[in-house]
């Protein structure tokens, strides 16, 4: 008891197929595999935007003090 034999397996197997048939599993499993390939497609879309190479930018907390001329000009 507790392990279950190649008997066991292949009961279970003529069971399962009698009650959703060869058709229903290969949809299954096609819809499956288009679901895996949907991930895959997502996944991928998302790693260019995860490579950004631009530096962040930065705040300055102390900007440059701009002086006024006596030449320049106002307006």
């Amino acid at each position: 008891m507790g392990g279950l034999s190649i008997w066991h397996w292949l009961v279970v197997a003529v069971i399962v197929l009698l009650l959703f048939g060869r058709g229903k599993i290969s949809e299954l499993m096609g819809d499956a595999a288009k679901g895996i390939k949907a991930f895959k497609k997502g996944m991928a879309d998302d790693e260019p935007a995860a490579t950004n190479t631009t530096p962040p930018k930065t705040i300055d907390q102390n900007p440059p003090v701009v002086r006024r001329t006596d030449d320049q000009k106002i307006g």
